[in-house]
């Protein structure tokens, strides 16, 4: 783990798989950072559409990043529980500019009571066909949202009870000890 690393506030950059972006994050603060996977959190934090329109995020989110899974998980802290937003998408990497991956289209959301929802399943046929994606690209698609919703039902990784809570809670006691 890169210490000076951790605390950071790094940007974080959505590609589409022929190499434009998507959507970016102005800043994102890294929690943990293992060979394994990125964490961080977004709280208001101003997000860029490719067509440039921006919103800003309207509560905490911790973000797991993983850098050797097909997806990204985003715990959104809201008063009546967490909820999930899982992308299917690349491998998460950092090239000492931002956190970068490729959106793949396919979603799932899932309630704080853990029943969830796949989405975007128009829009992942349609951009297979503009973008070409392969059968082999398909396949590990489809692999990674049956292993989210594993995770899901199994209530493990990023959706154990308590796991978005306790980032928070670290990132909060961070912020304190600044001032």
């Amino acid at each position: 783990m890169n210490e000076a690393f951790v605390g950071s506030k790094q940007l974080i950059h959505c590609y589409k798989h022929d190499g434009k972006p998507h959507r970016s994050w102005s800043h994102t603060v890294i929690l943990e950072e293992t060979d394994q996977h990125f964490i961080s959190i977004n709280n208001r934090t101003m997000v860029t559409e490719s067509d440039g329109r921006t919103w800003f995020t309207r509560e905490p989110a911790i973000c797991y990043f993983p850098k050797n899974k097909w997806f990204n998980v985003i715990c959104m802290i809201r008063k009546n529980g967490v909820f999930y937003y899982c992308n299917i998408a690349s491998p998460t990497l950092y090239d000492g500019e931002a956190l970068k991956y490729i959106d793949y289209d396919l979603d799932l959301k899932v309630f704080p009571d853990y029943h969830y929802k796949v989405l975007d399943e128009a829009e992942y046929a349609s951009h297979k066909k503009l973008y070409g994606y392969s059968d082999e690209l398909d396949h590990i698609f489809r692999e990674q949202l049956d292993i989210l919703i594993e995770m899901t039902e199994n209530m493990e990784g990023p959706f154990r009870p308590g796991f978005a809570e306790k980032w928070y809670d670290a990132y909060l006691k961070s912020e304190k000890e600044k001032v």
